[in-house]
């Protein structure tokens, strides 16, 4: 009876096929950790065009000028709430997939006399990778349509670091200078705190009744001064705010420095809600950045380095034996001597 015999050489030749394999499955993988830890997420990151959040800041032992009643007010609770919505139609009208067209409306209330005290509004252009504003697409603030606009906008950039950035203030309307000012936990997210000191300037002029401030004449027009303290704590690795405290005066001044009119004093910071919100919203950004620069590396090195070597060790096991065994005759003979 004839028996099939695998010929000589077979399973070296197999092998040397399998390690070939793993040696290929071993080195695409490395390469992609690679890719994915230093290269995808350059090009892959972006912010999104339909964002949507809103944050509620609020404080106490406010002082401010009631038009409504036409007297200053103060020792009031007040809130500011400021809606982020993308706007996606108007992204798209750019042309260009790398930029987002965000809007932003701030009411601000008198919760103690439940009275609106101003409402404002603007619409900026950024970058989807950086997050710095870009001059086009008619860039609003209020009803200035020809505002020149610079450094970072609603957002800091992905992997946001231990320096100071360039902030565009939409009160000052020109890019005002965020100092970094260390680490904090906020709301379980480690943040880096970013402070903006606004020294006393002015921004503009208001007319109000004469006797209103105490001068001659039936109305006059002052300077408006704006000086302010506000600090914004940042997860550095989605780039978004997760808590601000702003510290703001603003006032109306005569020719000799005098105060005339307090129109806003006081501190507002985003409120524990809030923060839980936001934080809620960023959570499973993060988790994405970290899988796509983190996991995905880390998993796919590992893996690579284990195919790759295992087929380094089927080559070394597939090499063909170059002393051949001795003859049976050859055999039969050195046994009996």
């Amino acid at each position: 009876m004839r028996h099939n015999v695998a010929p000589r050489g077979a399973k070296p030749k197999m092998r040397s096929f399998v390690s070939s394999v793993l040696i290929g499955l071993g080195t695409f993988c490395i390469v992609a950790a690679l890719l994915f830890r230093f290269y995808v997420p350059g090009t892959a990151l972006k912010f999104p065009l339909n964002w949507y959040e809103v944050m509620t800041l609020q404080g106490t032992g406010v002082s401010y000028f009631s038009a409504a009643q036409l007297t200053e007010l103060s020792g009031v609770t007040m809130r500011a709430t400021d809606t982020i919505k993308g706007d996606v139609t108007r992204s798209k009208a750019t042309g260009n997939s790398n930029i987002a067209v965000w809007q932003s409306f701030t009411a601000v209330e008198d919760i103690s006399n439940h009275a609106p005290f101003e409402y404002s509004y603007e619409q900026l252009a950024f970058n989807r990778k950086t997050g710095e504003l870009i001059n086009c697409c008619n860039n609003v603030i209020g009803t200035n349509h020809s505002l020149r606009v610079g450094g970072q906008g609603y957002v800091w950039p992905f992997d946001t670091q231990k320096r100071n950035y360039q902030v565009f203030d939409t009160t000052v309307l020109k890019p005002v200078t965020f100092r970094y000012a260390g680490t904090a936990v906020t709301g379980g997210i480690r943040t880096y705190r970013f402070t903006e000191l606004v020294p006393k300037q002015q921004i503009g002029t208001q007319t109000l009744p004469a006797a209103l401030l105490g001068m001659p004449g039936s109305s006059v027009t002052l300077p408006k001064f704006y000086a302010a303290t506000n600090t914004y704590w940042v997860d550095p690795v989605t780039g978004d705010p997760l808590k601000i405290s702003q510290n703001q005066k603003l006032t109306l001044q005569d020719n000799s420095g005098a105060t005339r009119l307090v129109l806003f004093h006081g501190d507002l910071t985003t409120t524990p809600a809030s923060i839980r919100n936001l934080v809620s919203l960023d959570r499973p950004n993060i988790n994405k950045i970290q899988l796509m620069k983190v996991m995905l590396p880390i998993v796919g090195g590992v893996l690579g380095i284990v195919l790759l070597a295992s087929g380094l060790v089927l080559i070394r096991l597939s090499r063909p034996r170059y002393e051949e065994e001795p003859h049976e005759e050859e055999a039969s003979a050195h046994s009996r001597l």
